[in-house]
């Protein structure tokens, strides 16, 4: 017979108790102290918060699917999208082990920065992260140990995917309300990151041409859109200003006209392409600059089922995932569910948007990483109007099989799964999955090349979307 140390109930009561102190992450432990040690969570958490079968008292077990069935058993640990397309949508999620090594969660040499660059961080008079000495974020978490709603909202939009480079390939499928596809795109995405550099050369800032100290620009981020043949060539830039209070330059390759011409950057609550329910904003779900939003303020703390570790289908060679849901059965991504010991639920207001048709989003961040894993935006009558869900893993399988494009590493790879944008009062949703590679033989990889200022010429400049383009 096993005896709990700490009953049921014990932490629902304990988050209940401290929501007025803030955020002070972990139970019975300081979380990142206990990071620090092995970077494992274990001894942060009682039992309950680590085994959805002792959540649930054996209602919900690791190994279960949920289903309209049993879902009502853990309805107090999702958002009220999730809820509804499991209950009232015919999604099925796995359900898998709460993961409790964070370097499973992220990639080590971010989570390693952020231990490494603790207590540094601080906001100059803007509001813009900076170091003690009023320099440009140096890499990691600001604050691993967050006491107020913006160090959460901050730290997330420095480094969207915590890789000094990324690229991703990514199918796209635009859905009607029963799941029937309207539209299908396929694309690569690059982020090339100029200042809060933690592992490629030049760090911890990257001077180019736009920024001769290389402390002006936060990112410079492309896309190129290989299919279908009438949107072929369509390239895209963003360069992202340090200064969280001002937008980013936004360029575009259109094939048709054969040039780069800038676009209005403000305007980031429309559809990135036809058929499809992401706009701007809703980019890793804080897709605009920090502070164009505000009144940020915690909202809820505790435990929650999310999608942040499994799921990976290595058996396929372009990494595709299977569907459910929906009249056709294809709405929805398979997807894996673990139970996340505890999250911080933040608001966030547009105040720099008059027009915004958001009244706020509401964001989900895995308190094990800071790392927001679902937002939801509701409408300006405070009806939840979109969801996006992302989920997530290190691209390892138990069976010795792993996936990195990264140099030197050799556990797996720490990025998205797949996206659902999802607009439940109209139905229609837009589905992303992350690929190997696109139609057009783009790959799929991490912190590659000889050095940063390589990738940037390569992928993110006006000149380089051009040729990406043609």
């Amino acid at each position: 017979m096993h005896i709990m140390k700490y009953g049921p109930g014990f932490s629902r009561r304990h988050f209940l108790q401290t929501m007025g102190a803030g955020f002070s992450a972990g139970v019975l432990a300081p979380l990142w102290d206990v990071i620090a040690e092995d970077g494992h969570i274990t001894r942060a958490y009682p039992e309950e918060l680590l085994d959805i079968g002792i959540y649930t008292k054996g209602k919900v077990k690791v190994g279960d699917k949920l289903t309209a069935d049993n879902v009502d058993h853990v309805k107090d640990l999702m958002d009220e999208v999730t809820y509804i397309q499991i209950k009232q949508q015919g999604r099925v999620c796995d359900v898998v082990a709460t993961e409790r090594d964070v370097y499973k969660l992220n990639p080590p040499d971010y989570l390693d920065a952020s231990m490494r660059n603790k207590g540094v961080a601080k906001f100059d008079e803007k509001g813009n992260v900076v170091t003690q000495e009023g320099k440009p974020w140096i890499g990691g978490i600001p604050w691993v140990n967050p006491t107020e709603a913006s160090h959460v909202i901050a730290a997330h939009n420095l480094s969207w995917g915590r890789y000094d480079i990324a690229q991703y390939c990514i199918d796209e499928y635009d859905m009607d309300a029963d799941g029937n596809e309207q539209y299908h795109y396929n694309f690569w995405w690059c982020e090339v990151a100029g200042t809060c550099r933690i592992k490629m050369d030049p760090k911890p800032y990257m001077p180019t041409p736009l920024s001769k100290s290389g402390e002006d620009v936060l990112r410079y981020q492309s896309a190129v859109w290989d299919y279908p043949n009438d949107v072929k060539g369509t390239s895209i830039l963003n360069i992202w200003p340090y200064d969280a209070t001002k937008y980013p330059d936004f360029f575009g390759y259109l094939p048709a006209f054969k040039r780069v011409r800038r676009f209005p950057t403000n305007q980031r609550f429309e559809p990135v392409i036809a058929g499809s329910t992401f706009y701007l904003t809703d980019a890793w779900m804080t897709g605009d600059p920090t502070l164009t939003w505000g009144n940020f303020k915690l909202v809820g703390r505790g435990p929650a089922m999310l999608a942040t570790n499994g799921g990976w289908n290595a058996d396929d060679p372009n990494w595709v995932l299977g569907r459910n849901g929906g009249k056709s059965g294809k709405k929805f991504w398979n997807s894996s569910f673990s139970l996340v010991p505890e999250v911080f639920v933040v608001e966030l207001e547009p105040t720099g948007y008059p027009r915004a048709p958001y009244s706020k989003k509401r964001i989900w961040y895995d308190a094990r990483t800071i790392a927001p894993i679902t937002m939801n935006s509701y409408d300006r009558r405070g009806q939840v109007w979109k969801q996006w869900e992302a989920g997530f893993d290190n691209f390892s399988k138990p069976d010795g099989r792993f996936h990195n494009s990264e140099k030197g590493q050799t556990k797996g790879m720490w990025s998205w799964l797949y996206v659902h944008s999802h607009d439940i009062q109209s139905g229609r949703i837009t589905s992303f999955q992350h690929t190997q590679h696109t139609n057009g033989g783009m790959q799929d990889q991490r912190n590659h090349g000889k050095d940063g200022i390589e990738m940037y010429e390569k992928y993110t400049t006006e000149a380089a979307i051009r040729r990406l383009g043609t």
